[in-house]
C-alpha cells in the first residue's frame, strides 16, 4: 500500500486535492510501525545519543546540586534584592510554563476540531509539555525560602487551624499548574497505551516486555477498548482546552492583581496565553526539526506539519506584537505618571537592550514566516524558533525584573544582576528538560502510530478516488 505522493510545492494551494500529503513516501501500516518502533528497538544506541545524554544529565545534576546549595545556604545566593524580590526564579517559572502550552493546544484543541495534521506531532508536543511543567514546578517550590514548609501550600486541615491565603494568586498557581500537569500526563499516557502494546508484542527483551505489558494495561485492541480510549481522549481534551486558557491566565494574575507599575493591567491574561502558545510552538519546532532528521522521521513529520506550526507562530507573534502596542497605549492614555515612566524605563532605561531584543525577536523576526521559503526550510525555521525562545525569555525578564527595579519611590530603586547560582540553575533546568526528552526518544514512541495509521488509511482512500 502506498500514499498519494504530490510535490511539496503545492502545499499552500487552496484545493485540498493538491496539497502535499501528511505522510510522504511509500508508507504502509507495516512500514509505519517498523519506522517508529525501530527507534525504540534498535539494539545499539548511536554514540551521539550517549554524548547528548551525558551532557544533559550532567547539567541536570548541577541543577539539583545548586538547589541543595540554595536550601542549605539560603535564598541570598540568588541575585534577588529589595525591591527585586522576584527575579530569574519566577522568570524561569513563567518561561517553562509557557513552553508547555503548545503540547496541550496541539493535542486537545486540534483534536476537538478534528485536525488530522496533529497526529504526527501530538505525542512529541505532549511529552514536551510534561517535561516543561516539571522544570517549571521546581522554581516555586524552592523560591519559598523555607522549603521544608512547602506543604503549607496545600489546603490541609490541622489542629493549629493553619490554612493558606486563598486570596493569593501564588496559591492559585499551585492548583492551576498541578491540575494542568495531571490532565496533560493522563492525556499523554492514555493516547500512548495502544503504542505501548505494540512495543510489548514486538520486543524480544523479557524486561521490556514486562514493563511495556505493565503500562499497556492489558490492551488487546478490541472495539470496546478503542471506544474507551477515544471517549476518554475527548473528555480529557475538553478539560485540557479550558486549562490552556486558564493556567497561564492564573499565572498572569500573579502580576495583574498587584499595584506595581507596568503590571496592573487587564490585558495580561490574553496576552500571557498568546505568548505561551507562541513560545511553546517555537520550542516544538526547535526540538522537532533536529529530531525528525536524526531519527529518520521526515516521511511522517513532513514539511506540511512544520509549515502549519510556523503559521501558528506567525499568528501568535502578531497577537503578542499587538499586546505590546496596547500596553504602551494604555500607559499613555491612562495619564498615570508611574505607568508612563515604567514603559519609558523599559525602552530607554539601563535595561533597554533587553527590551529591544524582546521586540526584535518576538515582533520583527517571526514576520519572516510570511515567506514560504522560511516556513518550509528546516534550517531557517529553526533559526527563527530559537530567536523566538530567546525573545520570550527576555519578555518575562522585562515584565518581572525591570518592573521591580524602579517602583513608586525613587529611594527604593535598585539595580538587579544575576549571580552564578541564578545562571547555573537556568542552564541546569535545560539539562533536566533535555535529559527527560532524550529518555523519551529512546524508550517511548515519539510518533502516535495508532493515530497516524488512521491518516494513512484516509489518504490511501482519497488517492484511490482521484
Amino acid at each position: 500500500m502506498s500514499t498519494l505522493t504530490l510535490p511539496l510545492d503545492d502545499n499552500t494551494t487552496n484545493d485540498p486535492k493538491h496539497r502535499a500529503p501528511l505522510i510522504a513516501g511509500d508508507q504502509s501500516l507495516e512500514t509505519l510501525t517498523d519506522v517508529v518502533s525501530g527507534i525504540v528497538e534498535q539494539p545499539v544506541v548511536p554514540r551521539s545519543w550517549y554524548v547528548a545524554f551525558a551532557v544533559s544529565s550532567a547539567l541536570a545534576a548541577m541543577f539539583f546540586a545548586l538547589i541543595g546549595y540554595l536550601i542549605f545556604t539560603g535564598v541570598g545566593v540568588w541575585g534577588n534584592n529589595s525591591p527585586v524580590f522576584w527575579a530569574w526564579d519566577i522568570v524561569n517559572f513563567v518561561f517553562w510554563v509557557g513552553i508547555g502550552h503548545a503540547g496541550t493546544l496541539i493535542s486537545a484543541i486540534l483534536l476537538l476540531f478534528r485536525q488530522k495534521w496533529r497526529t504526527s506531532i501530538n505525542r512529541f508536543a505532549e511529552a514536551m509539555t510534561i517535561f516543561a511543567v516539571i522544570c517549571a514546578g521546581v522554581y516555586p517550590g524552592v523560591h519559598i525560602g523555607r522549603v521544608w514548609f512547602a506543604y503549607w501550600l496545600a489546603p490541609y486541615p490541622n489542629h493549629m487551624t493553619l490554612w493558606p491565603n486563598f486570596r493569593s494568586p501564588l496559591l492559585w498557581d499551585v492548583f492551576a499548574v498541578s491540575t494542568y500537569f495531571t490532565v496533560s500526563l493522563v492525556f499523554w499516557y492514555l493516547g500512548m497505551i495502544p503504542d505501548l502494546a505494540t512495543l510489548r508484542d514486538r520486543t524480544q527483551s523479557p524486561l521490556r516486555r514486562a514493563l511495556y505489558g505493565l503500562f499497556s494495561v492489558g490492551w488487546r485492541g478490541s472495539a470496546r477498548q478503542w471506544h474507551r480510549v477515544e471517549r476518554g481522549s475527548l473528555i480529557l481534551a475538553s478539560l485540557a482546552t479550558g486549562l490552556v486558557l486558564s493556567v497561564h491566565s492564573v499565572v498572569s494574575f500573579d502580576f495583574a492583581v498587584s499595584q506595581v507599575p507596568g503590571w496592573h493591567t487587564t490585558i495580561f491574561p490574553p496576552y500571557f496565553v498568546a505568548g505561551a502558545i507562541f513560545s511553546g510552538f517555537a520550542m516544538v519546532v526547535t526540538l522537532m526539526v533536529p529530531a525528525r532528521a536524526y531519527f529518520g522521521l521526515k516521511d511522517l513529520i513532513t514539511v506540511r506539519h512544520l509549515d502549519n506550526m510556523n503559521k501558528i507562530i506567525l499568528a501568535t507573534s502578531c497577537m503578542v506584537g499587538y499586546a505590546y502596542g496596547v500596553e504602551v497605549f494604555i500607559a499613555w492614555y491612562s495619564g498615570v505618571h508611574y505607568e508612563r515612566f515604567a514603559f519609558l524605563n523599559r525602552a530607554f532605561g539601563p535595561y533597554a537592550p533587553y527590551y529591544w531584543t524582546m521586540v526584535t525577536c518576538n515582533v520583527i523576526v517571526p514576520h519572516l514566516f510570511w515567506f514560504r521559503k522560511w516556513r518550509t526550510t528546516p534550517a531557517l525555521m529553526v533559526i527563527v524558533a530559537v530567536l523566538v525562545n530567546v525573545g520570550m525569555w527576555m519578555e518575562r525578564f522585562v515584565i518581572i525584573g525591570i518592573s521591580l527595579t524602579r517602583g513608586h519611590l525613587p529611594s527604593s530603586w535598585r539595580m538587579y544582576a544575576p549571580t552564578w547560582v541564578d545562571i547555573g540553575m537556568f542552564i541546569g533546568s535545560f539539562g533536566l528538560f533535555m535529559t527527560l526528552f532524550l529518555l523519551f526518544c529512546r524508550f517511548l514512541p515519539m510518533v502516535a502510530m495508532a493515530e497516524v495509521k488512521t491518516v494513512l488509511v484516509h489518504e490511501e482512500s482519497h488517492a484511490a478516488q482521484h
